[in-house]
Protein backbone atom coordinates (compact mmCIF):
# COMPACT_ATOMS: atom_id res chain seq x y z
CA UNK A 1 0.00 0.00 0.00
CA UNK A 2 1.13 3.01 -1.08
CA UNK A 3 1.84 5.84 1.96
CA UNK A 4 0.14 9.26 0.73
CA UNK A 5 2.03 12.64 1.47
CA UNK A 6 0.26 14.38 3.88
CA UNK A 7 -1.56 17.09 1.37
CA UNK A 8 -0.44 20.84 2.95
CA UNK A 9 -3.27 23.73 3.62
CA UNK A 10 -3.19 26.19 0.16
CA UNK A 11 -1.09 29.17 1.79
CA UNK A 12 -3.64 31.85 1.93
CA UNK A 13 -2.79 35.34 -0.06
CA UNK A 14 -2.95 38.69 1.67
CA UNK A 15 -4.40 41.92 0.18
CA UNK A 16 -3.19 44.71 1.26
CA UNK A 17 -5.40 47.40 1.06
CA UNK A 18 -4.44 51.58 1.14
CA UNK A 19 -7.08 53.81 2.63
CA UNK A 20 -6.19 57.72 1.80
CA UNK A 21 -7.38 60.40 3.92
CA UNK A 22 -9.74 61.48 1.80
CA UNK A 23 -10.99 57.95 1.23
CA UNK A 24 -11.00 57.66 4.96
CA UNK A 25 -13.49 60.50 6.10
CA UNK A 26 -16.44 58.90 3.92
CA UNK A 27 -19.23 60.46 1.81
CA UNK A 28 -22.59 60.70 3.63
CA UNK A 29 -25.29 59.07 1.53
CA UNK A 30 -29.43 58.63 2.52
CA UNK A 31 -30.48 57.21 -1.40
CA UNK A 32 -29.25 55.03 -3.72
CA UNK A 33 -30.20 53.57 -6.89
CA UNK A 34 -29.14 50.45 -8.43
CA UNK A 35 -29.27 49.91 -12.41
CA UNK A 36 -28.16 47.03 -14.34
CA UNK A 37 -27.13 45.06 -17.47
CA UNK A 38 -25.99 41.90 -18.52
CA UNK A 39 -22.83 42.40 -17.38
CA UNK A 40 -22.26 44.98 -14.76
CA UNK A 41 -24.66 46.36 -11.42
CA UNK A 42 -24.34 50.54 -11.07
CA UNK A 43 -24.50 52.05 -7.42
CA UNK A 44 -25.27 55.38 -7.20
CA UNK A 45 -25.02 56.85 -3.86
CA UNK A 46 -26.82 60.08 -3.38
CA UNK A 47 -27.24 62.17 -0.98
CA UNK A 48 -30.69 64.33 -1.21
CA UNK A 49 -31.04 67.63 1.27
CA UNK A 50 -34.34 68.67 2.35
CA UNK A 51 -35.19 72.21 1.25
CA UNK A 52 -33.50 70.91 -2.41
CA UNK A 53 -34.34 70.76 -5.62
CA UNK A 54 -31.65 68.98 -7.30
CA UNK A 55 -29.67 66.02 -5.27
CA UNK A 56 -25.67 64.86 -5.85
CA UNK A 57 -24.75 61.54 -7.01
CA UNK A 58 -21.61 61.64 -3.89
CA UNK A 59 -20.21 58.32 -5.58
CA UNK A 60 -21.01 55.51 -8.73
CA UNK A 61 -19.91 52.10 -8.24
CA UNK A 62 -19.66 49.63 -11.00
CA UNK A 63 -19.52 45.83 -9.89
CA UNK A 64 -20.00 42.67 -11.68
CA UNK A 65 -23.17 40.29 -10.94
CA UNK A 66 -21.19 37.98 -8.87
CA UNK A 67 -19.34 40.80 -6.81
CA UNK A 68 -23.41 42.36 -6.66
CA UNK A 69 -24.40 38.84 -4.59
CA UNK A 70 -21.32 38.89 -2.62
CA UNK A 71 -22.35 42.34 -1.42
CA UNK A 72 -26.01 41.34 -1.08
CA UNK A 73 -24.62 38.31 1.31
CA UNK A 74 -22.62 40.36 2.89
CA UNK A 75 -24.90 43.57 3.88
CA UNK A 76 -27.58 40.91 4.81
CA UNK A 77 -24.91 38.80 7.17
CA UNK A 78 -24.02 42.75 8.39
CA UNK A 79 -27.78 43.76 9.02
CA UNK A 80 -28.24 40.44 11.05
CA UNK A 81 -25.45 40.93 13.16
CA UNK A 82 -25.93 44.49 13.53
CA UNK A 83 -29.99 44.13 14.51
CA UNK A 84 -28.51 41.27 16.97
CA UNK A 85 -26.50 43.59 19.24
CA UNK A 86 -28.67 46.78 18.58
CA UNK A 87 -32.22 45.84 17.92
CA UNK A 88 -34.27 45.76 14.92
CA UNK A 89 -34.31 48.38 12.24
CA UNK A 90 -37.14 49.66 11.76
CA UNK A 91 -38.05 50.85 7.40
CA UNK A 92 -41.05 52.34 6.27
CA UNK A 93 -42.47 50.97 3.08
CA UNK A 94 -42.12 54.20 1.13
CA UNK A 95 -39.65 56.61 0.67
CA UNK A 96 -40.56 59.64 2.80
CA UNK A 97 -41.98 62.31 0.67
CA UNK A 98 -39.71 65.45 1.76
CA UNK A 99 -41.80 69.05 1.30
CA UNK A 100 -39.64 71.46 -0.62
CA UNK A 101 -39.28 73.53 2.35
CA UNK A 102 -38.64 70.84 4.77
CA UNK A 103 -36.35 72.66 6.92
CA UNK A 104 -37.40 76.05 7.26
CA UNK A 105 -36.56 78.76 4.60
CA UNK A 106 -33.78 78.58 2.56
CA UNK A 107 -30.56 81.12 3.09
CA UNK A 108 -29.37 83.52 0.59
CA UNK A 109 -25.92 83.96 -0.28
Amino acid sequence: MAQQQPTSAPEEQQINIELSEDIAEGEYANLAMIAHSSGEFVIDFIRLMPGLPKAKVKARIVITPEHAKRLLSALSDNVERYERSFGTIKTQDEMPSYPMNFGGTMGEA
